[in-house]
């Protein structure tokens, strides 16, 4: 199933269980493009600070929600170095 179709699924109220299962889907989705996103932005350069600020959350949200899951082979400047 389509994105699209997903979140058109999530959005009808109809079918609680279906809405429910499409956005368990999305979430995940989500969490994903997240990663590969936060791992693109430390691969060019990016500071935890400056992915927190276009997440909108803080740097230690960020920074504990992925520093672990990151690709271990991107290599991340530490903050007093």
């Amino acid at each position: 199933m389509e994105s699209l179709d997903v979140a058109q699924v999530a959005a009808d109220t109809t079918d609680p269980r279906a809405g429910l299962r499409a956005v368990a889907s999305l979430r995940t989705l989500a969490d994903t493009l997240e990663l590969r996103q936060v791992e693109a932005g430390l691969r060019s350069g990016m500071s935890w600070q400056a992915i927190a600020d276009a997440l909108g959350v803080s740097r230690q949200a960020v920074h504990k929600k992925h520093a672990r899951r990151i690709d271990p082979t991107i290599v991340v400047p530490r903050r007093n170095a």
